[in-house]
């Protein structure tokens, strides 16, 4: 979840020891959302002696002081947040469902946690701009018609339960919703395109030779797996029928072809977090990497060569979004939908865009952005002027394009979501046993 990719990580988290996409969501919590959001709440908020309190679990995706401030201000609504990581998030909705109010998840989470009961699902009538919501997650295609890769735990799959206190995903639309979409990107490697000073268009490249001891894969395993599946499949070894849902075999295929290579010395190192993936790049340790979006926007910022590199295989793409914990009812579920019909109102879905990340509502966002900072992010066109951060800091100088092009060319390129496999304990077995080689 989530980046924001030019400013220092370690500051903005608030749990000591986190990883995994975690620390990525952490920048977006330190710039915030600035003032000014214009949001439409519905009904004015008038002081009282009654405070509107929301206990907000998640992993820093959407959080921010600055973000709680707005809240607070456009809506009356107090945010408390509680940050874990993305295993501890999905324990403690699993064991606490009373100790949150408003859940910040990712989608592949969801296999685990709607069988549990702990979370409600929300009614798509109650989100004023649930129509809106980009086909992405509704139809699995882009605004353009362009249909998405489905492997793994793609959003549409698991975005409606058949009734409201249901357990089962259901095939098709209904009221119920088990998260409503906020955040959502496609991830590929990152390069150096001054020390590899030569094309690279394939995921297979992470395992060529000319890269030995320059090369490295991040070292979150539910993630880390779908990278190396996506290297092997590039490399034209295996075809995988499901890359998120592998048999015990393919797991067993994927981790020799990984564990030869390890041996083989092409490895330098097995990154955590965000910090960790910035310095391998900045220093020139690496020059291909598993990365995310927002650390290659940050070892730019420092004026280093780096480059999200699009890649004829194809993205492996993650998507999050809010629902509530199963004890909230009453006026408390009511600030809940409140709170959520905010944040898809337009300013937070523009400040994601100008992280580099994408918005679940684009209309509302793109009425906050101006026209240049649309055209640039979402349009794939040269930047008219230069790109500014959310906190006021340089991206991209004025006739830069965006790695990858436009939200059509980038979203319509995805192969594959993020996913928790049927054999997903064997499988982290088999991916400790790799890294341990």
């Amino acid at each position: 979840m989530r980046n924001r990719g030019v400013t220092d990580m370690t500051e903005t988290t608030r749990t000591k020891g986190v990883s995994r996409r975690t620390l990525l969501k952490g920048t977006a919590g330190l710039a915030g959302l600035a003032a000014g959001s214009g949001a439409i709440t519905g009904f004015p908020y008038v002081k009282s002696a009654d405070a509107k309190v929301l206990r907000y679990l998640g992993t820093a995706v959407n959080e921010g002081d600055d973000i709680s401030k707005q809240c607070l201000k456009d809506t009356g609504i107090k945010i408390e947040y509680i940050t874990a990581t993305t295993d501890d998030v999905t324990k403690r909705v699993m064991t606490q469902p009373n100790s949150f109010d408003v859940l910040d998840t990712e989608y592949f989470s969801l296999k685990k946690l709607v069988p549990s009961g702990n979370i409600l699902a929300l009614d798509a009538r109650k989100i004023k701009e649930f129509d809106n919501i980009t086909p992405v997650f509704t139809k699995g295609q882009t605004p353009g018609g362009k249909k998405i890769g489905n492997q793994g735990t793609a959003p549409w799959k698991v975005l409606y339960l058949e009734g409201k206190d249901s357990k089962k995903f259901a095939t098709s639309a209904t009221e119920f919703v088990t998260l409503i979409p906020t955040v959502y990107n496609a991830d590929t490697l990152g390069i150096r395109p001054d020390l590899i000073k030569r094309p690279i268009s394939s995921w297979s490249e992470l395992l060529n030779p000319e890269f030995k001891g320059k090369a490295s894969i991040l070292n979150i395993p539910s993630i880390g797996i779908m990278d190396a599946a996506m290297v092997v499949e590039a490399t034209g070894k295996y075809k995988y029928a499901d890359k998120g849902n592998m048999t015990k075999e393919e797991i067993d295929l994927t981790m020799k072809v990984m564990t030869e290579a390890k041996k083989a010395g092409q490895f330098r190192a097995f990154w955590k977090d965000f910090n960790e993936s910035v310095n391998l790049m900045a220093s020139g340790e690496t020059v291909i990497q598993s990365m995310w979006s927002p650390a290659v926007t940050k070892v730019r910022s420092m004026g280093i060569p780096c480059t999200f590199q699009p890649l004829k295989e194809g993205y492996r793409s993650w998507a999050s979004g809010f629902c509530v914990s199963k004890g909230v009812s009453g006026a408390k579920l009511e600030w809940a939908y409140e709170f959520v019909n905010w944040f898809l109102s337009g300013y937070a879905g523009a400040y994601l865009n100008r992280q580099g990340y994408y918005s679940a509502v684009l209309s509302t966002a793109k009425a906050h952005m101006e026209p240049y900072e649309w055209a640039y992010w979402m349009e794939g066109k040269p930047a008219e002027k230069d790109i500014k951060a959310p906190d006021g800091s340089l991206l991209e100088k004025a006739g830069a394009v965006r790695d990858g092009g436009s939200y059509e060319d980038r979203m319509g390129g995805v192969a594959c979501w993020n996913a928790v496999m049927d054999e997903n304990d064997y499988m982290v077995r088999k991916w400790n046993e790799f890294i341990a080689a």
